[in-house]
């Protein structure tokens, strides 16, 4: 649509305020930031408390590890859950932690494991939408709301946390910041020295829950019906 007499008009609104043409906006000077001072201070072992507390409310089971234990730990989970078909995010982060043998061992105990390869493509998809569990590691995690944030690219496709029944996070300990604050400064930290994080960033915060005008609670509705997290000390 073809916009008429447009800089007249702007021309002219600028002129009545008694003021030049503005092409630039200027950000906000604050002179609080309340937003900054929550858990200000806090260690990462007090951030895993306060996590840990958030998973109660989010409907989200919470435990806690080391490398050497994770195997085990995955193991008890995924039995609890009686899953024995699992999607996995694939990439470097598999073998630095092991996590690439633990999912040998798993087939070697009968589980099917699918790790995620993007040359596969719609075979990825449709693994995800028939596995009981989906695995993934937490790159930023929040603490006081509980939520896990995933760099979504070829190592890690959006089905691997959205279509199984149930969503584990491995999420190290390092990767916890307070809230939503930090998570966009580092972000925005990243993208400014020419470190795209991603085309797509993901804030899970525990299993799908929706609403409905009377307040009724619906779990599971647009994703996983339940979800773990995983916190691993020494990562």
């Amino acid at each position: 649509m073809a916009i008429h007499n447009r800089e007249r008009f702007l021309n002219n609104l600028a002129e009545q305020l008694g003021r030049t043409r503005r092409t630039e906006v200027e950000s906000s000077v604050y002179s609080v930031h309340p937003q900054e001072r929550v858990f200000q201070g806090a260690t990462q072992d007090e951030l895993v408390e306060k996590l840990e507390e958030q998973c109660k409310v989010i409907h989200t089971s919470f435990t806690r590890t080391n490398l050497d234990g994770l195997a085990e730990t995955l193991r008890t989970v995924l039995k609890n859950y009686d899953v024995t078909k699992v999607v996995g995010a694939s990439g470097p982060r598999n073998d630095e932690t092991g996590l690439s043998n633990v999912y040998t061992e798993f087939q070697a105990e009968g589980y099917e494991i699918h790790i995620w390869d993007e040359k596969k493509g719609q075979e990825n998809i449709t693994f995800a939408e028939q596995a009981g569990a989906g695995i993934v590691f937490s790159d930023i995690t929040l603490a006081e709301s509980g939520t896990v944030t995933l760099f979504n690219d070829r190592f890690n496709g959006r089905s691997i946390s959205l279509l199984p029944e149930t969503f584990i996070a491995i999420v190290p300990k390092s990767t916890l910041v307070p809230r939503m604050t930090q998570a966009s400064q580092l972000i925005h930290e990243e993208e400014k020295k020419g470190n795209p994080v991603s085309s797509c960033v993901s804030f899970v915060t525990g299993p799908s829950n929706s609403a409905d005008i009377e307040m009724n609670l619906i779990v599971g509705v647009h994703g996983p019906v339940k979800a773990t997290y995983i916190v691993v000390d020494d990562l």
